[in-house]
């Protein structure tokens, strides 16, 4: 089956996420689209109801595109934990969640006193997932799902990314993503790689 290319010039992401809007407009400047937050459109941030990535990149992608006319990409992403059975996975941005907004440190804090409660073995085998989707008006998608494998860390290490950047060491490099240069994360991230598929499917 064909995937559909982009041939528009402007591309909705489907963010409030400031951190997640910088690294797309990045990876994709240079394929000369011009990229608009959902924050910039007014956009409210939809109930995410599933329970997989996929399914609650679709639900925030088909809003965007449904509410502005414009292609919509959206991503839902997380982290996983093996000796946690997979958690926070699609729960990474609700562990964070406090009346007063995100606190990752919070987050990143209950992964590890859960871990250290069950005893969980060295290394703490994690991986950081992203599913895209790009969502057209008429209700077609595309999907892309990409991963990066490495390990949760503790102490907490960096304070650079968002997220748990700060507790996550991604195979073959001795940085966490919180201490490694955005420029090097970019390329080897788990949004990354997802994007790659992306390009090479809608904008290649």
């Amino acid at each position: 089956m064909t995937i559909r290319r982009f041939t528009g010039d402007k591309l909705l992401v489907a963010t409030h996420n400031a951190g997640k809007l910088e690294e797309f407009t990045e990876l994709l400047t240079p394929f000369g689209v011009t990229v608009v937050g959902a924050g910039d459109m007014n956009l409210p941030e939809p109930e995410e109801t599933e329970t997989t990535f996929v399914g609650n990149a679709r639900i925030k992608a088909h809003a965007a595109a449904t509410a502005t006319g414009l292609p919509a990409l959206a991503d839902d992403s997380g982290i996983e934990i093996d000796a946690l059975g997979g958690a926070p996975g699609v729960y990474t941005a609700d562990w964070a969640e406090t009346p007063a907004g995100r606190d990752f440190v919070m987050a990143m804090e209950r992964a590890h006193r859960e871990l250290e409660e069950t005893r969980a073995p060295l290394p703490r085998l994690a991986r950081f997932c992203c599913t895209l989707v790009l969502a057209w008006p008429d209700g077609h998608d595309e999907v892309f799902p990409g991963t990066v494998e490495g390990q949760f860390v503790w102490p907490m290490r960096g304070a650079l990314g968002h997220g748990y950047d700060p507790a996550f060491q991604p195979d073959g490099y001795d940085l966490t993503f919180g201490e490694m240069d955005r420029n090097e994360k970019n390329r080897i991230s788990h949004r990354a790689v997802a994007l790659n598929k992306l390009v090479a499917g809608c904008f290649g």
